[in-house]
């Protein structure tokens, strides 16, 4: 039985550098997703607050979706919010750690 050295050059380790960071291009960041999340809440307050004024004006003849829109933005709001808290009290906890 006979083992083979493994062999290698220079363009084998450029090509599968390049394939992992063009992988990584193609992958959502955290910081991407929470941007798009905490623009989906602005978006959610920003229709909640277009049928509030449709609906004081007269322009909104079904009282149901001012409701479910408030609600979905009530809802959102409310989630990231604890979110944001479970976060904070983890960096709290995680400086009080002494080294």
């Amino acid at each position: 039985m006979s083992i083979n050295p493994i062999q290698y050059n220079q363009d084998t380790i450029f090509t599968l550098n390049k394939d992992i960071k063009s992988e990584r291009k193609n992958e959502t960041s955290f910081g991407d997703y929470l941007k798009n999340s905490i623009d989906e809440v602005n978006r959610l307050q920003v229709e909640s607050q277009n049928y509030k004024k449709l609906l004081a004006i007269g322009e909104v003849d079904n009282l149901h979706d001012v409701m479910i829109a408030a609600e979905k933005a009530n809802i959102a709001l409310q989630l990231t919010m604890s979110i944001r808290n479970k976060v904070v009290d983890a960096y709290r906890e995680i400086m009080r750690m002494q080294i």
